[in-house]
């Protein structure tokens, strides 16, 4: 039996696709769906390492989470990660093959689609319904050429398509005629309906106009989504746009937003703790007075280097230092805090090297092979357990490792931490959603009382609400009726 595919495209980035697919996986996984999340290309810097040892886009890890699955490489097959402004680092089936600029990717996307189609054949035989996610937005015409991520995909598939738009930022229903006119015949034809998403108010001053876009479109809306506040979710690449409000918090977290920074996820149980206030520090922004500063991962890290020091944040971070404040550093950041990254092949732009921040005596130089591990251990440091996974191309070496940040269960040590223990640096991301590990990190960055907060167990109970308002808000019966659903017993 072949599984039903039903697509979420988006008119705009941002408009929901990720949350709406992850919300339909959960509700149809409650049903007792074998579902599975799919995108056949993303482009982020936000990523996962999978269960078959590759790279996937965070937001597919998510979603996976929500059909009760492991993250595998067929979900997210053709993952983009800009190194600069006009080109990126092309991962096909969780390895990296090369770095792209605009123009030669285009001439590989015949053979990018064959890997999306090997995917998708895959997922298909497997499984009872697949759900998948479009990228940016099918009006983009300048992309319509070989676009796999899309109509294309959609075409060549042969499935139906959700359009959702984000009322909130206004103009939703000019961004779905608007998107709807912009499509070819064939394309309009497999638009299935539409949802508005991030409704805030009274839903019967919206009734007019949801009567207007039906009439002037024949498309069904298949209903408004309220906007939920307070969801713990990983964001697909954009940086959070708001900043918690917390009158209880007490340690305050300085992060430099780099401009290639690099699963800024890592924070999110930073973001959730009620005791964490967390401040992402933007280009312009003088460094904030602050307990710790944490360096985050970047894909392009001596470039970031050199716009740390551009920003002042070396100044600030000797400043802040003598102050007795602590620093940590994550990945590129743990790089960055080390005497020099060398990067003798030029993996991400001129070769040549850089002179660290200096604070931790190791050197790392970049290889080409990427290293994509699944880790845990414990914090060499404190009576903690730690779970995280690494997605590095560097190599460090050094003195500075003689004293680890943690050590791992398969034997390996992880980091280094400095003699005083003010600086610390690790490879592992996603080490915060540990809350043993986090627990022992807010101790060492001085919060003495820190509660344990498990961001696993918010996401989950974010996702169940997700599957919830699907429950409450969409046209239950048409989406049974995409999916193949008609017998499920709810």
């Amino acid at each position: 039996m072949t599984a039903r595919v039903l697509m979420v495209q988006g008119c705009t980035s941002d408009a929901g696709k990720s949350t709406l697919v992850t919300a339909l996986c959960r509700w149809a996984y409650r049903r007792g769906v074998r579902v599975v999340p799919f995108k056949p290309q993303n482009m982020a810097l936000n990523s996962a390492v999978t269960v078959d040892g590759g790279e996937i886009g965070r937001a597919q890890a998510v979603q996976a989470q929500a059909c009760g699955l492991e993250p595998q490489v067929d979900f997210n097959p053709i993952l983009l990660k800009p190194n600069s402004d006009t080109g990126a680092q092309v991962i096909v089936h969780g390895h990296a093959v090369a770095n792209m600029d605009a123009r030669h990717y285009h001439d590989y996307k015949r053979r990018a689609f064959d890997a999306v189609i090997a995917s998708h054949t895959r997922l298909v035989s497997a499984y009872d319904a697949v759900i998948v996610e479009g990228a940016g937005s099918p009006a983009e015409i300048n992309l319509r050429d070989r676009d796999i991520a899309n109509m294309g995909y959609a075409e060549a598939v042969d499935c139906p398509v959700i359009l959702i738009a984000d009322i909130d930022r206004g103009g939703v229903f000019a961004h779905l005629v608007g998107t709807l006119a912009l499509l070819s015949t064939s394309e309009r034809q497999r638009i299935a309906g539409f949802v508005i998403n991030r409704f805030r108010g009274d839903p019967a001053l919206l009734q007019s106009g949801l009567d207007w876009l039906q009439r002037e479109t024949g498309k069904p809306v298949l209903g408004v989504l309220p906007y939920l506040h307070g969801l713990h979710l990983e964001a697909e690449d954009a940086l959070p746009r708001e900043r918690a409000d917390k009158p209880d918090a007490t340690l305050r977290i300085a992060v430099p937003a780099l401009p290639r920074i690099s699963n800024h996820t890592d924070f999110d149980a930073l973001r959730a703790h009620p005791h964490v206030d967390l401040h992402i520090v933007g280009p312009g922004e003088a460094p904030p007075s602050c307990d710790l500063i944490i360096l985050p991962g970047s894909k392009s890290t001596r470039a970031d280097l050199a716009w740390l020091r551009q920003q002042g944040w070396d100044a600030a971070i000797a400043r802040h230092l003598r102050y007795g404040g602590k620093v940590m550093g994550i990945c590129g950041g743990l790089q960055m805090l080390g005497r020099a990254v060398h990067d003798p092949q030029g993996l991400e732009g001129e070769p040549g090297s850089s002179e660290g921040l200096g604070w931790l005596d190791l050197e790392t130089t970049l290889e080409s092979h990427k290293q994509l591990h699944r880790a845990q251990g414990h914090l060499a440091f404190a009576e903690a357990s730690v779970l995280g996974y690494e997605i590095h191309c560097g190599v460090s070496h050094g003195p500075a490792l003689v004293e680890p940040f943690a050590r791992l269960d398969d034997g390996r040590s992880d980091g280094a931490r400095s003699a005083d223990g003010q600086i610390m640096g690790s490879y592992l991301h996603g080490l915060f959603d540990d809350p043993s590990a986090l627990h022992a990190l807010l101790q060492w960055a001085g919060l003495r009382d820190a509660v344990k907060v498990d961001v696993h167990a918010l996401r989950e109970a974010s996702i169940d609400r997700l599957a919830d308002a699907i429950d409450a808000h969409l046209d239950i019966a048409a989406l049974e009726k995409l999916l193949g659903m008609t017998t499920c017993v709810p």
